[in-house]
């Protein structure tokens, strides 16, 4: 039997029906994926678009997320979002334990039936973003699947990415546009690519169809890999005032970069030309045109010019 820890003392709110067992044995369960619109009905749940609920549905898909980890069966694997436990399921069958934590208490019911014969789940309700992930998963090596919405995807990022013992991989199902923000290089930076590039090397690997989810979404999604570096690729003393001069910068992306520093910062104009010139970065440049190490050589100005105060991306 899978485990259950819930953060509230509140009950799951799942309907349950009296007709069906899906719980049967592993086969009917296996199988209980393929029709999740019967599964939603007998419980009385209806995907709840303020949670950016699409629940995946095609088998296709599902092997393609699972492909793009390269489990060998020994992995440790925490999924966000574990929604109706098709992709828990198949995480199951491949690697050594999955923890499975889902936010909806109304699902509840279902992956307790669902994940059932299943020993190696431990399923967990709670807000991923309110996890202790040091407590959660401790201090070896796991990977992260997760099928997230577009509200929580930069925070989830650097929650998982700033954790004292962060993954070894991501691999996120989200939408087109936003893994291709991820990837993008200098002349298209942005806050989410110079976050996740810090701490990672992304690369998309895959493309998911609308139709591959219930509700079909509006647009295509895309696997996103991101193989963690084992130390991120600016000290890490550098971080918070690198992200603060970030912040600064993009807040007005259409500006020149001495325009919108100056601003963000409450510097004056001159001591932000004088930064640039430094860093030699050209006094006309915008933020979306600096890679990594630009925003290091300005982080460590802003330092040595007497800032450097704890600032998290908006």
């Amino acid at each position: 039997m899978s485990s259950m820890k819930h953060t509230s003392r509140e009950p799951p709110q799942a309907i349950r029906g009296a007709d069906e067992d899906l719980a049967g044995t592993a086969n009917e369960v296996h199988g209980a994926w393929d029709d999740p619109l019967k599964l939603l009905k007998r419980y009385g749940i209806r995907p709840d678009k303020r949670l950016g609920q699409n629940f995946l549905v095609d088998g296709m898909a599902l092997r393609k997320i699972v492909d793009a980890a390269g489990l060998s069966g020994d992995e440790t694997i925490l999924e966000i979002g574990a929604g109706l436990g098709t992709l828990t399921r198949e995480l199951a069958s491949r690697s050594k334990r999955v923890v499975a934590v889902e936010y909806d208490r109304r699902l509840v019911g279902v992956l307790e039936e669902v994940l059932a014969p299943l020993s190696n789940v431990e399923l967990i309700q709670a807000d991923i973003l309110g996890l202790d992930l040091g407590v959660l998963m401790g201090s070896g090596p796991y990977r992260v699947v997760a099928n997230i919405p577009y509200n929580i995807t930069s925070a989830l990022i650097r929650h998982l990415l700033e954790a004292p013992n962060p993954p070894e991989q991501l691999i996120l199902t989200l939408q087109r546009e936003v893994a291709e923000r991820a990837i993008a290089e200098p002349g298209a930076m942005s806050l989410l690519a110079l976050s996740v590039q810090l701490y990672g090397v992304p690369k998309i690997v895959a493309s998911i169809p609308p139709g591959a989810f219930y509700p079909r979404p509006k647009v295509a999604s895309a696997v996103l890999r991101v193989e963690v570096h084992e130390r991120p690729v600016v000290p890490r003393a550098l971080i918070s005032s690198l992200f603060r001069v970030a912040k600064a910068g993009f807040s007005q992306r259409r500006k020149q970069l001495h325009n919108s520093l100056s601003a963000g910062l409450g510097l004056p104009d001159g001591a932000v030309r004088a930064w640039l010139e430094s860093a030699g970065i050209p006094r006309e440049a915008r933020a979306q045109e600096l890679g990594l190490k630009e925003w290091e050589k300005l982080a460590m100005l802003h330092v040595e010019g007497g800032g450097g105060e704890d600032v998290r991306l908006a």
